[in-house]
């Protein structure tokens, strides 16, 4: 598996924190696509630690995928 360097994860948690942002501001669906992908690269970044730690967070992000794709489109 490829590195993930330091400006790749600095993107993936600048990600996280549009998603947060844009999800506080009514884009729910569109917060929860970019926060489920800055998640999964910070969880593909620490590949070599335990099981747990390396798989809990791509669930997470996985299920936050599915969660967004599912949410209604609006009123």
């Amino acid at each position: 598996m490829r590195a993930i360097n330091f400006i790749q994860l600095r993107a993936a948690y600048i990600a996280i924190t549009f998603g947060v942002i844009a999800g506080v501001f009514g884009f729910v669906r569109l917060g929860a696509l970019v926060i489920a992908a800055g998640t999964g690269v910070i969880a593909l970044a620490q590949w070599k630690q335990r099981k747990f730690e390396r798989y809990w967070p791509l669930i997470i992000a996985l299920v936050l995928f599915g969660l967004a794709i599912a949410l209604p489109k609006g009123l």
